[in-house]
Formats: C-alpha cells, structure tokens, sequence
C-alpha cells in the first residue's frame, strides 16, 4: 500500500479549470489499478493527491440536488460574478468563493481504508479537529454530512463545511468546502445543500476577526494527514 501524498495549493484557480486537473489525476490512478489488475507480477503502485486552492464565485449542484435549490436565475448569476456547474459528486447545491479553503482528496482508498463511510467521517473529523484549534466545537448532524455547529439546537444549527465527494473503484474526487473569511451573503442565493431552515457559518463570523488562510490550511493539513493516515511527498 502507497501511503504517500502528493500535495498541491493551486491557489485561487477557475472551477472547471480545477475539476479538468482532478478528473486527469482520478482517471490515471484508475488506470493504473485496472493495468495491475490484469498485469500481475508486473503492478505499479497507484498515486495518491491532495489538492488546496480557492474559486472564483460559483455554484456546484450534486448529481442528485434539485434546482429548485438554486433560488436565482442565470442573469442574477451573472451579475453576482458567479458561474455555475452541474458535476458528478454526490450532496445537493453548494458555493464556493475566495475566503474559502477547498480541499480535493484524490487518493486510492485500498492504499488506506476501503471504506467510504469512513473516508467523509475522516474529512469532517480532520476540520472539527481545526476549527477546535480556535476554540469552536465542530459537530456531526445525523443524516447529513459536513460540519456544524450547535447541532443539537435546531434552532441555531450551522455548517461551516460542506462535503461532497465521487469515488470509483474506491478512488475518490471532490471533496470539502470550509468556510474561513467567505462571504456568507452567497449562500442567500441558494438552500445551502439542500436545507430550507439552515444557514452557513464561516470562521470569520464565529470568531468576529478575519483569519489568516494560509494558518489554517497548515493545521487542515496536518489533520487530514494524522486521521487519513497520509505521509505527505
């Protein structure tokens, strides 16, 4: 098993610009898997990724989100400087914009668990553990991915990251979306995920203070490193 990672920050990069690179690095691993598969004795080891950067405005829907969870027209999408994309990720509706760290784990998950299940709860544990670090309480809502806060008060429950992720032959894409300095008055133009009664948070508003990015994708990076159980190239 390869336990090694490539990482990459691609910075501030265009959504499908991103999404071409990940489905290039997701089909490779899968080829090289099918290769092995039918070539024993001769097997290379699959590569592992992960990918930072932030994205202009834009507006991704799931492969099984509705729509009607998109609550503007094209024009008002374009006067709001956002794009928008159907892709091949599972969840519902989400934005991403700068001020808001994305995280693409493209990682062959025979290398460390076959367990998808597993792999989401590994993500949302890797940014609870984070966001503890500035003294916030991250937590798991029953039936729903992500990361949220006050859970268990319907009435005050927030996300603070969403996760959406595809996976073939345990190779996984996509990802995660958290919430640092974003500008949360984007997700008014949606049902963040496909929730009519939640909103979403960021650290910026948790804490009243901007946050330094850059702070933040290193201890992210640790995280996911220590509960994935990656050793990084």
């Amino acid at each position: 098993m390869n336990k090694s990672v490539f990482f990459q920050d691609l910075g501030i990069i265009d959504y499908k610009e991103a999404w071409d690179y990940q489905e290039e690095l997701f089909k490779g691993i899968i080829d090289q898997k099918m290769y092995n598969r039918v070539n024993p004795g001769s097997e290379k080891q699959t590569s592992n990724y992960l990918l930072f950067c932030e994205h202009p405005h834009v507006y991704t829907l799931g492969k099984n989100g509705s729509e009607n969870n998109l609550l503007v027209n094209m024009l008002d999408l374009q006067q709001k400087e956002a794009t928008y994309y159907k892709i091949n990720r599972g969840g519902d509706i989400t934005y991403h914009g700068p001020g808001q760290i994305v995280g693409y784990p493209i990682l062959d998950l025979d290398n460390f668990r076959p367990d998808i299940h597993q792999y989401v709860a590994n993500l949302e544990e890797a940014i609870i553990r984070t966001i503890a670090e500035y003294g916030l309480e991250g937590e798991r809502l029953k039936g729903a991915s992500g990361v949220w806060l006050d859970a268990d008060n319907p009435a005050k429950t927030r996300k603070i990251s969403a996760i959406g992720i595809r996976s073939s032959r345990w190779v996984t894409m996509h990802g995660f979306a958290f919430n640092v300095n974003t500008d949360l008055s984007y997700f008014d133009l949606i049902n963040p995920c496909g929730f009519t009664d939640k909103k979403a948070t960021s650290m910026q508003k948790e804490l009243d203070k901007h946050i330094p990015i850059n702070e933040v994708k290193i201890k992210l990076k640790q995280h996911l490193r220590d509960v994935i159980g990656m050793e990084y190239l």
